[in-house]
């Protein structure tokens, strides 16, 4: 059975074990290797992932089943002022995707944010990553809008921001 839990500091090195594995599998055709390289070490580096927590307010959640550790998803309540909470990072180890893992966290993250008043969900996603983007729309995401973000280095992120009403 997959069980949620809150990761503590501690608890982020799985993060970035899973992001390690995860990241040059799910965008090898989307991004060089230099850009996965560099966003890898700018977002999921130790001390980058620990003021993600305890400067930014972050808060993860890990999946597991059996004591092994699959997924892990990242949401801020009200972010940026708005009664809408974000999904910051959500990514399933490959060979566990399709078991309802990734649905299991969303539905946790819009549990949450329905507890603490907020109308939606939302997250960027890559514009060429056509199987998030369907995995999205497929449990009621849509598109609203796009936008471009210098992320630094010479690299950018070519998103589509995806919301989730929460009824």
């Amino acid at each position: 059975m997959i069980e949620i839990v809150k990761a503590s500091v501690p608890d982020l090195v799985y993060v970035r074990e899973i992001a390690l594995e995860t990241w040059p599998k799910t965008f090898s055709n989307i991004l060089t290797p230099d850009q996965i390289a560099y966003m890898l070490d700018w977002m999921y580096h130790s001390e980058a992932l620990k003021s993600q927590v305890l400067d930014k307010k972050h808060v993860f959640l890990l999946a597991k089943e059996n004591g092994k550790y699959l997924g892990f998803c990242s949401y801020e309540i009200h972010c940026k002022e708005a009664i809408k909470t974000k999904i910051h990072k959500i990514y399933i180890l490959p060979d566990t995707q399709g078991k309802g893992i990734g649905k299991k966290l969303i539905e946790a993250v819009r549990q949450i944010a329905k507890e603490n008043g907020d109308s939606h969900l939302f997250l960027n996603v890559n514009k060429h990553n056509r199987a998030a983007i369907d995995f999205y729309e497929h449990i009621g995401f849509y598109e609203a809008y796009k936008e471009v973000i210098d992320i630094g280095n010479g690299f950018v992120m070519d998103d589509v921001v995806m919301e989730l009403k929460i009824n």
